[in-house]
Formats: C-alpha cells, structure tokens, sequence
C-alpha cells in the first residue's frame, strides 16, 4: 500500500524462515522509498526475519529514507526483538503520527 507519506506493508503474524523470502522481496520492492512496518499482528519474530528486518533498517539508512516501525497495543514484536539483543528499532504505536 502506499500514501502520500510513502509506502506501508503489515507484517504477518508469524514472521519464521517461511516469511524471510516474501519478506525480503516485499521490502526491495519499495527501496529508495520511505516505509511504515505495521508489526501489531505480529505474534512470533524469527532469527532469519530479525536479520531480514536489520538489513532492511540498515539499506534504509544508507538510501537516506525514513523506515519506521508501528505497534499495536501488544509488545510481541517489541519484546521478540529485544530478546534477541538486536539495537532498538524504533517504534510508534498504532494510530500515532509516524
């Protein structure tokens, strides 16, 4: 989906090695643009997707384009990440201004 803003993609709920390649894929589709992640459904973050999402930040970064994280009102997402000891992404709840 994309808005004025740039583009936005949800993340499926479980996000294991079987969502990495479509994962990936979705996320080179709108390189070069700015990007809102809508991780509210997110259930369960697995090792292969973390790494997927950190070469997203880090490609993001680099190309200078804002990519930011959305939460729903539970911290699956939140808390899945941080176990894995990755650096904060930053995150804004559902609903608030990006």
């Amino acid at each position: 989906m994309s808005n004025a803003a740039g583009h936005s993609l949800v993340l499926p709920a479980v996000l294991d090695i079987r969502a990495a390649g479509p994962l990936q894929a979705d996320l080179l589709a709108v390189r070069g643009q700015p990007l809102t992640l809508d991780a509210s459904a997110v259930e369960r973050l697995g090792g292969l997707c973390l790494q997927v999402l950190l070469s997203a930040r880090a490609l993001w970064a680099a190309d200078g384009q804002l990519l930011t994280v959305t939460t729903g009102d539970g911290a699956a997402f939140s808390d899945q990440w941080a176990a894995f000891g990755a650096a904060a992404f930053d995150t804004v709840p559902l609903g608030a201004p990006a």
